[in-house]
């Protein structure tokens, strides 16, 4: 009998708690702190790991310009003029003093900023500078010779040098705007478009909190992550997270996010570390109803993305929703696993929506398929500057091999001729990557003009209605090339002269403020990110800015786990906390901001 009304009691508790597990029933052991609550275990990676040397690090030398005319000086003496004559001697060169008395010369102050992800051999662009105490007056014309380049740091009142991190070299760009007697800050300093080359690769990496720091945690972060994702090492799969330490794991960059790095670190963060499959389906049906709320799209639709192919349906699902903000981040996750049917909404976001233009533009180029490069191509001949150029820039990175984008080197930089519609438009970069793109291939100069082309090539025209290209160099013969008042034919005289990209660049500048340039002239039209979306009064929320991270405010988080390292004054395997660039200069150096340069398109 008492073992029935056991049984009839065991019914009764099953009958009230329905499908609860078991494991509400079960009995603990004792312990001093049997009433206080159980912490449930974190669920997601970034629950448990914030994101580690994803911080631009700035490295510096001391170099030497030569070829300007008349410009330069012999530097005072100083800490920084023993550096470079130690560097000049150390490097074979004869008689260094007297180098550095030519006016042809000058002693400059080199920086460069290695962005997160670089790997050795990647280019990335040059600053240089005169020194305040220096007397040369522009480095117009002038050419950086090769020097190496260090991360520099002040420990203890004493400057150190570190390893060797890259190279730099080659032609200084001058705002062509800048004049030597009037402006003679702007005159004195320049870039080297890709003139450095990174000698040693950055590793991407999770740092465990403090409170999660264990090896069973970063095995298994790494394990949930490799799960999602892998890449293939000499034909064998292998996972693209590496459990190095108790507090570290080490990550590979999937090939797909390759110009994403940081949207990359937020979806490996989003992964979640254990589910089961029941687990899992409920959760998609739960982000798939978030997703179709604009308030909580973005975040949605990143999960979706860390779930994998699971997550597919519910995003499809997101691009047909009659708003623009839940299509966009639907299509925007839809891209990254090559969804052809991501291509439409996200040519509509492209070309209508401003804030979403750069995310929409950076995920068109990773769909390798026609529908993408067919709406691609369409975009080259809208009125908006930004999103034609924008357009080609996703072209390029699409496919750098295609008839359309290839274009052709000419001298140092790249050069682009395209037979498109729409405005007629010249686009020259100032950041990255020395390249000069032509929309409408018969523009031509309005005539008459005279205007330079660096310090050595005068362009001008002439009564006949041609154009002269004249070459004056002290020591070498004059040369001359008579041409078309075709802008194309001009560009390849100058070339063809021996003229730098600077130089083109220059001349295009003169040729528009004298009007002899009848079409548009843009100097780095890309979209750029921070703007804000303003949703329409039906949505319940009001206007939110796109580059919040959904809640997840990544780069906030490394700049607070960076200042807590430098508080300890702890340091690690790759720990690059030492030496930073403050807030001011991340966020006026181009290298750092989140737009098409900074969050996309790293040129390789």
């Amino acid at each position: 009998m008492s073992c029935m009304r056991w049984a009839a009691f065991g019914a009764m508790l099953l009958g009230t708690t329905g499908c609860c597990s078991w494991e509400k029933f079960s009995f603990r052991a004792q312990s001093p702190k049997e009433n206080e609550p159980v912490a449930q275990s974190p669920r997601l990676v970034r629950d448990l790991a914030v994101p580690y040397n994803m911080l631009p690090v700035r490295i510096e030398a001391i170099g030497l310009v030569t070829g300007l005319r008349g410009t330069g000086s012999d530097p005072a003496p100083s800490p920084q003029r023993a550096v470079l004559l130690g560097e000049m001697q150390t490097r074979g060169v004869e008689a260094p003093n007297r180098i550095l008395q030519l006016p042809s010369t000058s002693l400059v102050l080199v920086r460069g900023i290695l962005r997160p992800g670089i790997q050795k051999g990647d280019r990335f662009d040059i600053e240089v500078r005169v020194p305040a105490a220096c007397e040369t007056t522009s480095l117009r014309g002038g050419r950086l010779l090769e020097c190496r380049m260090r991360e520099l740091a002040v420990l203890g009142g004493r400057g150190h040098e570190g390893h060797v991190l890259g190279l730099a070299k080659g032609p200084i760009l001058v705002d062509p705007a800048a004049e030597s007697g009037k402006d003679r800050v702007m005159a004195a300093r320049g870039r080297v478009l890709g003139g450095g080359v990174a000698m040693k690769s950055r590793p991407l990496g999770l740092r465990l909190r403090s409170e999660h720091q264990s090896v069973f945690n970063s095995s298994r972060i790494a394990t949930a992550i490799n799960r999602r994702f892998h890449t293939f090492d000499r034909g064998v799969k292998v996972g693209v997270a590496e459990a190095q330490t108790d507090q570290f794991v080490r990550l590979h960059v999937h090939p797909r996010y390759k110009d994403s790095i940081d949207r990359y670190v937020r979806v490996l963060r989003a992964v979640i570390i254990r589910e089961s499959a029941r687990e899992r389906a409920d959760r998609v049906a739960r982000l798939k109803c978030q997703l179709l709320d604009p308030a909580t799209a973005a975040e949605a639709a990143l999960q979706l993305e860390a779930i994998g192919v699971e997550g597919v349906k519910a995003l499809m699902a997101g691009i047909e929703s009659p708003d623009p903000e839940v299509r966009f981040h639907a299509a925007e996750s839809l891209a990254y696993f090559d969804r052809r049917e991501a291509a439409r909404p996200l040519a509509e976001a492209a070309r209508n929506q401003p804030a979403f233009r750069v995310f929409a533009l950076s995920a068109l180029s990773v769909i390798e398929d026609f529908a993408a490069y067919d709406a691609l191509r369409e975009m080259l001949s809208l009125p908006s500057a930004e999103t034609r150029y924008g357009a080609f820039r996703a072209l390029w990175v699409m496919n750098r091999n295609d008839a359309l984008v290839r274009g052709e080197q000419l001298g140092d930089f790249s050069y682009h001729v395209l037979d498109v519609g729409g405005p007629p438009m010249i686009h020259v970069t100032r950041n990255r990557r020395p390249e000069l793109v032509v929309f409408g291939p018969d523009q031509q100069l309005v005539t008459p003009f005279a205007f330079n082309a660096g310090n050595r090539i005068m362009v001008t025209s002439l009564p006949s209605g041609e154009v002269s290209v004249a070459k004056f160099a002290v020591g070498e013969s004059d040369q001359q090339r008579i041409v078309s008042t075709r802008i194309d034919e001009v560009i390849r005289a100058i070339a063809e002269l021996g003229g730098t990209y600077p130089d083109v660049v220059q001349a295009l500048q003169e040729a528009k403020e004298s009007r002899a340039l009848h079409g548009r002239f843009e100097i780095d039209a890309l979209p750029e990110a921070g703007r804000r979306y303003e949703r329409s009064p039906d949505n319940l929320a009001g206007p939110v800015a796109q580059d919040d991270g959904a809640g997840d405010n990544l780069f906030a988080e490394v700049d607070a786990q960076d200042r807590r390292r430098r508080q300890e004054g702890g340091s690690e395997e790759g720990d690059d906390s030492e030496h930073r660039l403050d807030s001011d200069e991340m966020a006026g150096h181009p290298e750092s901001r989140q737009g098409f340069l900074g969050r996309m398109f790293w040129w390789r």
